[in-house]
């Protein structure tokens, strides 16, 4: 695993808005090929495997915590527990996640988190890194059969799927609306009739949700969290509707980052895990404090002898979580960290891709570049 600075295409900006990515730059490049990381196929190989095995891995917590009643300990609701339970037994379709990792070719990959509800940077994995490699290295590979993948999961999820139709709905700010527009090209090019609308336009008619038309709505996709779902007037009708939603409630378990001391308590000392606790950092020497339910690197707290390292934001009143400080090695000064998608959840065979997100400091945030990759 090496970082390879490199120049970019003149027209990159042009290139990358072609398929789709507007969301591409802010004060400096959210899209960045001024660089690209190289991996060995024997390197990917492993990101394959770590994938698969943690996703077996979350999947068993998720289980655990059923099992044991761990909600609270979670901080979720207790009007979240039905959803929760009925729809892990239902089993109804779920589409995706990304776990990032902290990978510097040498180690074993770590479990930085799960991003298992409403993970973004899906387009940038699945098309736009793909372009630049058929643009400036078309010999190489890359770890990414995403598109393929998703529009052969949509095929598999038809018949569970009302009408053959899915909608989609997410806020309506430009990074969610990219990635549910490009979802819903998958959907299409899938057979599924698909529509795409602000998820504020979703109503409720008494007995049922419905869209902007006030047609019933029998299977949405929602870029919208569920602990803030469930939280809202909108949420309390969940349970007592028909409409098939996608992410299902139960992945609110393993988009918590309380999923990752009990991870630990389960399999202590794996080797793709870091220490992790609901108490405090006790022995760890360097730690990181993540809010249970934080996004886009908020309200995080980096500590290692001689340096500590704050964001702001507006999370953590449900609780927090302590987890050892991964071991990412910088490359230039950068740190990379690794999203791994899974695309379904089919045992062994779940791992479909990557996208990488680099910054300068070790937290990485909602600004953080994108930066390809591809291996030989």
């Amino acid at each position: 695993m090496r970082r390879i600075e490199a120049t970019p295409r003149p027209d990159w900006q042009q290139k990358v808005e072609s398929v789709g990515l507007t969301w591409h730059s802010l004060e400096q490049p959210y899209w960045n090929e001024s660089a690209y990381y190289e991996f060995t196929s024997k390197e990917v190989d492993t990101l394959e495997a770590a994938t698969n095995e943690l996703e077996k891995m979350t999947l068993a917590a998720a289980q655990y915590v059923i099992d044991n009643k761990l909600y609270r300990r979670m901080g979720i609701p207790d009007v979240a527990v039905p959803l929760i339970e009925s729809s892990w037994e239902a089993e109804p379709p779920s589409l995706y996640g990304r776990f990032d990792l902290a990978y510097d070719g040498t180690n074993p990959p770590k479990l930085l988190e799960y991003n298992a509800d409403t993970p973004t940077s899906l387009l940038e994995a699945a098309v736009v890194q793909w372009y630049w490699l058929q643009d400036l290295h078309p010999k190489s590979d890359q770890f990414n059969s995403l598109h393929e993948r998703l529009i052969a999961l949509w095929k598999e999820l038809t018949p569970y799927l009302p009408g053959s139709r899915i909608d989609f709905c997410s806020m309506d700010d430009a990074e969610d609306g990219m990635t549910v527009t490009y979802l819903q090209d998958t959907a299409q090019q899938a057979g599924l009739t698909a529509t795409i609308f602000p998820i504020d336009e979703i109503g409720w008619n008494g007995s049922n949700f419905v869209g902007p038309d006030d047609e019933v709505l029998g299977a949405v996709f929602k870029l919208y969290p569920w602990e803030w779902m469930v939280h809202e007037d909108f949420g309390k009708h969940v349970g007592a509707a028909s409409t098939i939603w996608v992410e299902p409630p139960w992945k609110m378990l393993l988009s918590n980052k309380g999923i990752l001391p009990i991870l630990w308590q389960l399999y202590p000392r794996h080797p793709y895990l870091l220490e992790a606790s609901f108490e405090g950092p006790g022995l760890m020497m360097s730690w990181v404090k993540k809010p249970l339910l934080g996004r886009e690197g908020a309200n995080i707290t980096l500590h290692s002898p001689g340096r500590d390292l704050e964001t702001g934001g507006d999370y953590g009143e449900e609780g927090f979580v302590w987890q050892e400080l991964a071991p990412i090695k910088p490359f230039d000064g950068m740190y990379p960290v690794l999203g791994s998608w899974v695309i379904g959840h089919e045992e062994g065979n779940a791992a479909g891709g990557m996208g990488i997100r680099e910054s300068d400091t070790p937290i990485t945030g909602n600004t953080s570049r994108f930066v390809p990759h591809l291996f030989g």
